[in-house]
């Protein structure tokens, strides 16, 4: 399926997005992690935004997705504003989950965005929920979980993808293969050498795509995607892509400083960028106009993030439930 060109510099603007979002906020975490006005650790999704964008063009408001614990991308992605996320990145009321999630529970339920989660590949079952409530009811929503290389090997993992397969569930599981899992090499921790091809043990699609490039992820999330609308069930999509970060900001750098040289010269922004420009969708005018103007978005929400006022201590129990 060709995109037309509105929907190319769309997905362009929305992976400046996440990353200048990803930029400012290692930069306020580095200013204000140690006086405690940052909700929680910080994990980058610099380098993968070729994943979120190209997988969640293919979804609609009401089908669901399930993040990780490196979910900005993934909430951007599916709709969400840079100025909800970097206000509960800062722990105020005007954030996504009005400052009691911070940067692993974002939640925008109207854009089916259902959270992200500090257990390694504990989006994974939950997504089997909605899935089934839409197979219940009859509707044609899919249901997106985005998880890693070291989740693939989870048991939860294997668990979820046969309960999706006895039932026909319309759940599309992708897995961003970054080459680690925290300090971890893929190929270390895991027994294949493609995570897609464990769609194989379910009687599923697997495929494994190029994950610094959102086309042929865009292509096989939506083949996906079709899949399991027609009631057909799950599939396996693996993006290889790379974390261009350390894990989070508080375990120190162990790759090897090559490698990441390497990697670098693979920005998945400054591949795309060119791509638009050689196939002439867009002119290096018109690329430069785009990022001034996510620059100056991503210096509003800072500023508002800051100045927007923290939650009230007295309503400090809202919106919890106690069994």
């Amino acid at each position: 399926m060709k995109l037309d060109n509105d929907t190319l510099k769309q997905m362009l603007r929305t992976m400046l997005r996440i990353r200048g979002f990803e930029t400012n906020a290692k930069r306020l975490y580095q200013e204000n992690w140690d006086m405690g006005n940052f909700m929680g650790a910080l994990h980058s999704y610099e380098g993968q935004e070729a994943v979120a964008t190209g997988a969640c063009a293919c979804l609609r408001d009401d089908d669901y997705v399930f993040s990780t614990h490196r979910g900005h991308g993934h909430f951007i992605a599916k709709g969400g504003t840079v100025h909800e996320m970097m206000a509960e990145l800062l722990g105020k009321e005007a954030g996504c989950s009005r400052g009691r999630g911070g940067s692993m529970h974002m939640f925008k339920p109207e854009k089916g965005l259902m959270g992200g989660n500090g257990i390694v590949g504990g989006g994974i079952p939950l997504a089997l929920g909605p899935a089934f409530a839409a197979k219940y009811r009859g509707t044609d929503q899919v249901t997106v979980t985005f998880f890693g290389d070291g989740a693939s090997s989870q048991g939860v993992f294997h668990e979820s993808m046969n309960m999706a397969a006895l039932w026909d569930l319309p759940v599309v599981y992708v897995c961003e293969n970054n080459c680690y899992a925290v300090n971890t090499r893929a190929c270390d921790g895991v027994c294949v050498a493609s995570v897609g091809d464990r769609a194989a043990a379910y009687g599923c699609p697997g495929a494994t795509v190029e994950g610094n490039d959102p086309l042929p992820v865009h292509e096989a999330v939506l083949k996906a995607v079709e899949h399991a609308r027609a009631g057909h069930g799950p599939s396996l999509v693996e993006a290889k892509t790379y974390r261009m970060a350390p894990h989070c900001m508080v375990i120190r750098e162990t790759r090897d400083e090559a490698e990441l040289q390497a990697w670098a010269e693979k920005d998945p922004i400054v591949l795309f960028e060119a791509r638009l420009q050689s196939e002439g969708v867009m002119s290096a005018e018109e690329v430069k106009r785009i990022e001034a103007e996510v620059d100056a978005e991503l210096a509003d929400a800072v500023r508002e993030a800051i100045e927007a006022p923290y939650p009230d201590p007295a309503l400090m129990a809202e919106d919890l439930w106690v069994g």
